[in-house]
């Protein structure tokens, strides 16, 4: 469409110019860039291998040039810079000779960063040749991500130039900007994203469901799917079967202590047992009812991990101590990992979480006081999350369950975030104090459950915690400012160079929550049977064991794995 100046002539519509796929790169980006590969290749709380060094090295320079980038445009909106001045060749190679120092700077020092983080966690530092392989990863991804960058602008100054027709030119660039957002966020999520996660959907469903050919049911009466039983085999998932066959039984107990035990009491619900997590609650109660759950001297409520996974690391130090008179009840409700179920599906663990809570301490709480068991709420990750948001407080005042242990919290975790956000002063935020520490306690990898606490009071709360693990300590709200993790007092399994750089760091730290579980057991989001055997002592006071009898325990635990 034309328009015709006051002398009668037609007269072009102005259009707005870019930078076109192919041109030279911003001379700020390519200083930023460098300085936000540097910033990626620091050393975050768990080590990471050479690929994913790269990937994330990249995505650091990736970030930083979109950052230069931006700057320079937004000058050119509010014309603080002249957007036709020539740029001169010398300036270009200037700003890759910095970048480029950056970036070696950046390679030679990154196998010694994350030697310091390995050293903390008793790791073999790294491959000499390991630098090569992150920069060539981080070019490959680096490459993709800008020339990603260069289809939005493209896509900005296109949609900008059709809102011209009706808008000036910083209304037509402002609405230029959110069309291609929204166009580049519903590719992204909609998809892609949607492609991804039915992907991952169907191969963690089939994970879930394959039964390998030497997995035979238990025989024993007193586990789920057994013949027995009243949830059926196939139907308790990969992790259910697990849990079932898992480690110890009552002769390894007897074995263990010498003295006569009981085959400990285990009952569990698939996602497959029944789709409606009410009846999966009221099959698990009807399944503790039949096992006589409700007759041993202790009852624990373990609600598993997004995959449904009951930590045996968690589960066989309380059964030892405990002698196997014990009965723990599980509901799956979902199949995908705790990171990916916390962010894709949150509300099915919540809500089977409270239908569990709600069948079980029904009926527990209808029992005679002298003659019902101890009960005992259990969870690692997601599993704790939502144990903790199964429970109404106002609805447990008048008769409470007896005590909780809950591993790996993650950061979203309701009573965590207001314990460690009003603790007391001048207690760090990885090992907070509560008052006098008669309901709530922490503990690290060193126990400090008794640390001048005052006693117990009749409802024990322990929260086991890693400093190093990701999914406990990320918070999504300080993608500019430090988190509190990196605050002083630093805790011992926290690499000195820790540094924490805007944007990069918080990025780092959403890519270590996703592999916080690939750690030696002891750090990250890797919890050793060791520490949750303090845990299990502090909350159930086990008779009869003592400290030479539970040292060895310890050493049995580690022995085995756990």
């Amino acid at each position: 469409m034309r328009e015709e100046t006051p002398q009668g002539r037609p007269r072009e519509r102005q259009r707005l110019s870019g930078d076109s796929f192919l041109s030279r790169p911003s001379n700020l980006g390519l200083v930023l860039g460098g300085l936000g590969f540097i910033a990626a290749l620091a050393p975050s709380l768990v080590p990471r291998g050479d690929l994913l060094q790269g990937a994330i090295a990249g995505i650091g320079f990736a970030v930083g040039y979109g950052i230069g980038v931006g700057l320079v445009s937004l000058a050119r909106v509010f014309e603080v810079m002249h957007g036709g001045r020539p740029r001169h060749r010398w300036q270009t190679w200037a700003a890759l000779a910095i970048s480029g120092a950056f970036i070696l700077f950046g390679l030679a020092n990154s196998g010694r960063w994350q030697n310091g983080v390995r050293a903390v966690m008793d790791l073999s530092p790294v491959d000499d040749y390991s630098a090569v392989i992150v920069a060539l990863v981080a070019l490959a991804v680096a490459l993709v991500l800008v020339a990603l960058g260069r289809l939005f602008r493209l896509a900005w100054i296109f949609f900008a130039n059709l809102m011209l027709v009706v808008l000036p030119v910083r209304a037509a660039l402002l609405a230029g900007l959110i069309a291609a957002s929204a166009l580049f966020w519903s590719i992204g999520s909609g998809v892609l994203g949607g492609a991804i996660l039915d992907g991952l959907d169907t191969a963690y469903a089939n994970l879930d469901t394959l039964i390998p050919p030497d997995q035979d049911s238990p025989q024993s009466a007193l586990k789920s799917g057994s013949p027995a039983s009243l949830v059926s085999w196939s139907s308790l998932g990969a992790q259910g079967r697990a849990h079932m066959l898992a480690a110890p039984d009552r002769d390894q107990i007897e074995a263990f202590t010498g003295r006569p035990a009981l085959e400990p009491i285990r009952v569990y619900a698939g996602v497959n047992s029944d789709r409606d997590p009410v009846e999966r609650a009221r099959l698990a109660l009807e399944e503790l009812k039949r096992t006589g759950g409700f007759d041993r001297a202790n009852l624990v409520i373990a609600t598993p991990t997004g995959t449904g996974w009951i930590d045996p690391a968690g589960a066989a130090p309380m059964e030892y101590l405990l002698e196997g008179d014990v009965a723990t009840v599980s509901v799956q409700y979902s199949y995908l990992p705790s990171w990916l179920s916390l962010f894709v599906e949150p509300e099915r663990g919540v809500e089977t979480a409270r239908e569990v809570f709600r069948a079980v301490y029904g009926h527990w709480v209808s029992l005679p006081e002298d003659s019902r068991p101890r009960l005992f709420l259990f969870g690692l990750s997601l599993g704790a999350l939502n144990s903790d948001l199964s429970i109404n407080v106002f609805d447990i005042l008048g008769t409470p369950f007896d005590g909780a242990l809950w591993a790996g919290a993650p950061f979203p975790s309701r009573t965590w975030n207001a314990i460690t956000d009003t603790r007391d002063a001048g207690t760090p935020v990885w090992l907070p104090r509560f008052g006098e520490g008669r309901v709530f306690r922490f503990t690290t990898q060193a126990n400090a459950l008794d640390d001048g606490h005052a006693p117990w009071g009749p409802v024990r709360v322990i929260y086991l915690q890693y400093p190093s693990d990701p999914i406990v300590f990320f918070e999504p709200d300080r993608i500019i400012r430090p988190p509190r993790i990196t605050e002083a007092p630093r805790a011992p399994d926290i690499a000195d160079g820790l540094t924490w750089v805007p944007v990069v760091s918080w990025i780092q730290m959403m890519v270590d929550m996703m592999i916080a579980a690939g750690t030696p057991p002891g750090f990250g989001h890797v919890y050793a049977a060791e520490h949750y055997l303090d845990g299990w002592i502090a909350l159930t006071d086990p008779t009869g064991w003592s400290e030479a009898d539970l040292a060895r325990l310890s050493d049995k635990l580690t022995a085995d794995g756990l």
